[in-house]
């Protein structure tokens, strides 16, 4: 089957949106059985785009999911299939993306976040926050973002937003940033302290994997380490949950900047 698989109300529901929004490309197909309340709510999203969903069968459904990773195949009466122009449109190319760039802007780097889930609830808080862009390379990381069904269930959607840019050369793609006025904030215990942190207009946070951090060579990119003051009593934060809190600062700054003028 052509497409890509979308379970979980929230993915689905978000990329009905998506399609709402942009209608470009072929069409979704929107398969059901046994629908319930929330179901029935997403099948006229449907309706009001110009899709007609498919009534279907449990065990129609659950043949369709087994192209899924196992966690993604719990459909609850609902498969959406979108085509694969869809999930094109949102891989940018890094120049390009730069070219359109705002004068205010955040992006988010990650470096061998191999977790999906972690991929997803961090692509949930780029969402949220405001970033415009998230970054990942082709070798040690979840690179297929926008096909994997279990970023879509965990970002609760959100990835149906958010461009993403894989590249083969981190550092390389930093040096890129550098070139187009972004600052570069990497994410390390031993940094400087967040709240004492004015971040630039153009920020590029960038996440290392919780095992062993930033690579040595993307790190010397870095303009400025930055560490989240903590009192527990374990050493260091989720990947997911620090890049929320990185993220959720730099917004807090924008927001209080706006307020200022």
């Amino acid at each position: 089957m052509a497409g890509h698989v979308y379970t979980g109300f929230h993915a689905v529901e978000e990329r009905l949106r998506r399609y709402v929004q942009e209608k470009e490309g072929g069409s979704p197909l929107l398969y059901y059985c046994k629908p319930g309340p929330r179901v029935k709510k997403i099948l006229s999203l449907a309706r009001e785009a110009g899709i007609s969903p498919l009534a279907s069968d449990e065990k129609t459904l659950d043949g369709l999911v087994q192209v899924l990773p196992v966690p993604a195949r719990e459909h609850r009466g609902l498969v959406l299939v979108m085509p694969e122009d869809d999930v094109r449109r949102q891989v940018v190319d890094v120049e390009d993306w730069l070219s359109r760039c705002p004068e205010q802007a955040t992006v988010l780097m990650l470096d061998g976040v191999t977790d999906p889930h972690n991929v997803g609830a961090i692509i949930r808080s780029c969402d949220q926050f405001g970033a415009g862009l998230l970054i990942v390379p082709e070798r040690r990381s979840v690179s297929d973002v926008q096909e994997n069904e279990v970023i879509a269930r965990t970002s609760a959607g959100a990835s149906a937003y958010l461009p993403v840019a894989v590249v083969t050369n981190l550092v390389r793609t930093a040096e890129q940033l550098k070139e187009a006025g972004f600052w570069l904030y990497g994410a390390d215990a031993g940094g400087q302290a967040l709240g004492k942190t004015a971040l630039a207009a153009r920020t590029c946070i960038i996440m290392g994997s919780e095992g062993s951090g930033i690579s040595r060579l993307l790190a010397k990119q870095c303009d400025t380490m930055l560490s989240i003051p903590t009192c527990g009593h374990i050493d260091s934060l989720n990947v997911s949950v620090a890049a929320g809190v990185l993220l959720y600062e730099r917004y807090r700054q924008q927001c209080a900047s706006h307020s200022e003028h």
